[in-house]
């Protein structure tokens, strides 16, 4: 996959260095010295023209990566962790992004996306600075398999809802899951029957909602620091 953006491609120089099989550079001094001594038989330099064309209009900032395919986590080792988020229907890869950045920064284990058959990987990459190339990641074909599965090794599923309880109010499973539902529909209703506890962000003003991701991350704070 193409990786692009001076953040995102700086992180996976740093951290991924075995993954990594091209740099292009179209900006002349983007990479630090040491960077560059390092990759320097990966380089090649691009014109402009040729970079957008590969950024497909993005802005690339004067750097792309060249990585081998982002490979998911398998459902046996996301069963491992401790502290697992859903995205039940999210599709916008900016708030999936923004939510990988928010679950790995504050301590999530894994995350599951369910509701869709493929997502664009290289734009998560880059849309969670970075934090999708260590963070457990898969797609699910049948949420409702993993979510039993998960229930009978004694997982508890928290999902977002603006009429949940209060999550000030509320001590979490040390083997929880929290579930986020897509900003339009919400939780699906096939998820939403297997939800044991859910939970809400009280607003201090007359407002709808947070979008998605800040919802998110708020949650997860809350859950990581407020078990049983």
């Amino acid at each position: 996959m193409i990786i692009y953006g001076k953040q995102v491609c700086f992180y996976a120089l740093e951290h991924k260095e075995e993954e990594i099989q091209t740099v292009y550079i179209a900006k002349k001094g983007i990479l630090p010295q040491p960077l560059f001594h390092k990759y320097h038989d990966k380089i090649k330099f691009l014109e402009p023209k040729w970079a957008q064309a590969m950024a497909k209009g993005g802005n690339h900032q004067g750097i792309l990566v060249e990585m081998t395919p982002f490979e998911q986590t398998s459902f046996a080792k996301i069963k491992q962790s401790d502290f697992i988020v859903v995205l039940d229907g999210l599709t916008d890869v900016g708030n999936i992004g923004a939510i990988v950045r928010s679950a790995y920064a504050l301590g999530v284990d894994a995350i599951i996306a369910s509701g869709v058959n493929q997502l664009n990987f290289a734009a998560i990459a880059r849309t969670s600075a970075g934090a999708l190339l260590d963070m457990p990641f898969m797609i699910s074909d049948n949420i409702l398999d993993n979510i039993n599965e998960l229930k009978q090794v004694g997982y508890r599923f928290y999902g977002a809802s603006m009429d949940g309880e209060a999550v000030q109010g509320c001590s979490f499973a040390p083997k929880r899951v929290l579930v986020m539902g897509s900003e339009d529909k919400g939780l699906s209703k096939k998820v939403l029957s297997k939800i044991d506890t859910t939970v809400s962000i009280t607003m201090q003003h007359a407002f709808d909602s947070l979008n998605v991701s800040a919802a998110a991350a708020i949650l997860i704070h809350r859950m990581v620091y407020a078990v049983k």
